[in-house]
Parts: structure tokens; sequence; C-alpha cells
């Protein structure tokens, strides 16, 4: 008895330390987020279940899957040419063109993280987006925030107003292997809360997608799987047979735009990094090695005399980069990066990728016969160790008047559900009209607005009388009327 209580104490005391360490920290990790929610009580048992049965899987994350609807602002005329493996047709048919001007749609697929409304998505389903609305499971709608996105990964990190939400409990991509069962959830073809079943049919993937975008740092490391995937079903799950995300669907190669039997997907254990970043430093901090590196193959082994074709070639060292400055040289092998084996330029980048600037990395390497442990302290693009902070809010000048995004925190304390914030007001007519510096926009003849982009859109496109809606710093509401000349220089 005596010892029963001794320990029973001692595990209270290491629990009351823990919660105070934690609160202390002020950690904001989605891991911390899943830990510290009962949510997590939806998955016990499940790898006890029939080694077929997907129903179980079905019924744990079709709940945490969402519906993403975006609307585009005023455009004059596009055309999307259709791309053997383009993940932007997921929400449009290839070559589709717009003709007049107005606004567009989009669709996709978005995966609850955390109970108190995180969500993950694709970078491409929200890009450019003047209004993100949210559909969960069970019908209820919201408009959510853009908390940050990264083009690299093609990944986005939304939030909507709820909490007691269920969520998708995070896997880990590092032990998914060939041959097993996976699970995708999503919204092909508006069609909501669509399961479709495969196997993972390959690892590693690089199909060269993110970076023909112009992303200069882009990271391909994606799981191939055979599981059914459509237009819509971008920023969607995919599950494993315990009903845990070990991805986030984001491409298929297709000549049709239609699936065809092959689908690609974000490891988790690179995603869980980007949401990581988003939430604390409202970008992705990215650490960088300072290599230029090319698969080997047979014949680069046989030229270069390599004994086999383990590793990664180390094309070029940048200068005065983390991996010069190690004493990685042109011409060596790098083997693995933390003691996992990097037998892939994609695998390496992955790898490098879940690091930020100012983290040690161990890089094992061959440099000729012998075999090397060096460790590199990985830098920004800028050259440097310390963290960056996210760019300033989004902003945008029309009419002798710069708007800023409105925060949750102040539209939460002026009861508001969507604003746009007036950060400066020069000279024109919303200066004529007396709309004061820091007025929150709500809605603009009659129209909510959402976002910079979508005030700006609204605004150009109208001429004449115009209604201004909603709130002052101190709470007030306020409408105004503002005439908007005809001339172009309305939108100067």
């Amino acid at each position: 008895m005596g010892l029963l209580l001794a320990g029973s104490l001692g595990g209270l005391v290491s629990l009351g330390a823990f919660a105070v360490i934690t609160r202390i920290s002020g950690d904001n990790t989605i891991e911390l987020k899943q830990q510290n929610s009962a949510q997590l009580a939806r998955y016990a048992g499940l790898n006890a279940q029939p080694a077929f049965d997907f129903a179980s899987v079905a019924e744990v994350s079709t709940p945490a899957v969402v519906h993403i609807k975006t609307s585009v602002g005023s455009v004059a005329s596009e055309r999307r040419e259709s791309n053997p493996m383009d993940p932007f047709d997921f929400f449009g048919n290839p070559g589709f063109r717009f003709e007049n001007p107005g606004p567009r749609a989009g669709s996709g697929s978005g995966v609850i993280l955390s109970d108190d409304g995180y969500i993950v998505t694709n970078n491409h389903v929200v890009e450019g987006a003047t209004k993100v609305e949210v559909v969960l499971n069970d019908k209820r709608t919201y408009v959510a925030e853009i908390i940050g996105t990264d083009k690299n990964t093609d990944l986005a990190l939304l939030r909507i107003g709820e909490s007691g939400l269920p969520f998708m409990k995070l896997g880990s991509s590092s032990g998914v292997k060939v041959g097993q069962w996976v699970v995708a959830v999503g919204n092909p073809f508006n069609l909501e809360s669509t399961v479709t079943l495969g196997i993972v049919s390959a690892m590693g993937r690089n199909i060269d997608l993110i970076r023909s975008k112009g992303n200069k740092y882009a990271i391909e490391n994606f799981i191939q799987t055979d599981a059914a995937i459509n237009p819509g079903n971008s920023g969607g799950a995919l599950v494993n047979t315990a009903g845990e995300l070990i991805g986030i669907n984001t491409a298929i190669a297709s000549e049709t735009g239609s699936y065809t039997g092959y689908a690609f997907a974000i490891p988790v254990d690179l995603v869980k990094k980007v949401v990581n970043d988003l939430m604390k430093y409202g970008k992705v901090q990215r650490g960088l090695l300072g290599v230029s590196i090319q698969d080997i193959n047979q014949k680069l082994a046989d030229d270069k005399g390599f004994p086999d074709l383990k590793g990664v070639f180390v094309a070029e060292v940048v200068d005065d980069g983390a991996a010069q400055k190690a004493g990685v040289k042109k011409g060596d092998v790098i083997l693995k990066i933390n003691d996992v084996e990097v037998n892939s330029s994609s695998r390496l980048q992955e790898e490098i990728g879940k690091s930020r600037p100012g983290d040690k990395v161990k890089v094992t390497l061959r440099r000729k016969s012998s075999t090397l442990d060096l460790f590199a302290v990985l830098l920004s693009e800028s050259g440097k160790t310390s963290i960056e902070s996210a760019a300033p809010e989004s902003t945008a000048s029309v009419m002798g008047v710069e708007f800023e995004n409105s925060t949750r925190e102040e539209r939460q304390n002026l009861g508001l559900k969507n604003a746009v914030k007036v950060k400066n007001v020069g000279k024109g007519v919303f200066k004529d009209a007396g709309i004061p510096q820091g007025f929150f926009i709500t809605h603009i003849n009659n129209e909510p607005v959402y976002s910079v982009q979508g005030a700006v859109a609204t605004l150009k496109s109208l001429r004449g009388a115009i209604t201004i809606e909603g709130k002052t710093v101190d709470g007030k509401e306020k409408i105004i009327a503002v005439k908007i000349p005809a001339s172009s220089d309305a939108e100067e």
C-alpha cells in the first residue's frame, strides 16, 4: 500500500510539473494542442479493428475534413492551360477562360488539426482569394482567416472562430511503406465527405511541380498513392489504417485533369514543421544547407568511381553557406542527415526542410574512401542563424486610402465577423466623406468584405454613390456615403 501511494503521489507531482512548465513555456505546437484535447479518445481501439475494416477509419477521419470554397476578386480575363501534373487543375477545368470581369470561385479541401479551429490545406487552394469559406462535415459554415502560406511546400494554414471541433490525429510519414493501405478523404467535384481507398504505390516522388511554379526552394518528396483523387481533393487528408494523418493530397498526374491512377501527397512530417512555423512565426523558417545536389545514377557512379549508388552527390557548395563552414566540399556524397539515410535529392530536401535557421544538423558523407561526420549550423536565405519575423499584414492602397487586414483580436473586441481596417486616409473621396483613420469597414454597398484584396477589387468595380458600413475604433457603428468619380483616377 505504501509503495502504491508513493507511486501515485509521484505521478501527480510529475503531471503538475508538466502542466506548469507547459504554461511557462507558452509552447503552441499542433502536437501539444492535440495532446491536450479529449478528442484523441475518438481514436482509441482503431488498431484493434479487423485488418480490412475501413469503416472505422472513415468514421473518425471524415468529420475532420472540411470543404473549402474561395472567391477571387474581379479579373478581366484569364487563361489556364492544362498540365499533366498541375495541382491547380484541382479546382478548375484545364484551359478554362474568364472573358468577362467578375468574381470567380474555387473549391478544395482542408484538414482540421486542432479543436480550436486550425486547418491545413494547399496554398494553391487559397492563393489570391478575397474570401475563404469553410464548410464543416455537419454543414456549419465559417469565414476563415489565412494565418500563413508557404509556396515552397504548397501549404497554407487557416483558422476559423470555433472550438470543440473534431480533428485529425497526426501520424508519421517516416514509417510509411510502399504497399500499405491508405484512405483519401476530400471533396472532389464538390461532392462533400468522399472517401476512397488505395495503397501507397511509391515514396519520395519528385515531379518537379512546385519548383516549376518559380519557387526556388521548393521541397518535393511526395507520397504516391493510387487512391482515387480528383479536382476538389486538394488539401484533403491521406490517412493510414489507424485513422492518422500521413499526408496532404496535393496533385494528380493526368492528361485530362481527372484521376488516372497516380496521386501525390505532402508527407505529414513536413506538414507539421510548416504548420508549427506558421502558427508561431507567421512564416516558414527555412534552414538552408547551402549545396547544389543531384541524384546518383549508374553513369555518375561509374564516372566518379563510387562503390555504390547510395547518397546524394554535392555538385556545388555555396560560398559562406552552412555546408562550406562545416567543411563540406564539392564532390562529396552526402549519405545521411541526422542519421537518416538520404538516397535522393528530394529526401535530403525534406530532412533539411524540417529544420530552422540556427539548428545544427549532422551531415554524414563519403569523401573518396573515407566516411565523415560533420555538423552544420543552418542559415536563413539572408545568411543568418536567427529566426525572421513574418512580413507585415497585407496592405493595399486605392483612392488615397491605405487598407490593411484586421486581426482576429480586433474583430473579436468589436464583435465583428469580418472587417478591413483603414490604415491611412490621404487626399481623396474617402477623406472628403469623413471616413476616419482606424475605421473598420465591414460592408461596401451591402456586400461584406473579408480582406484587403476583396475591398480593393470591389471599390475598383464601382462608380457613383456607394455606402461604406463599419465601426470606429471605439465601437460606434457608422454608415457613410461615398461618391466615386467615373474617371480612371479612381483606380490610382
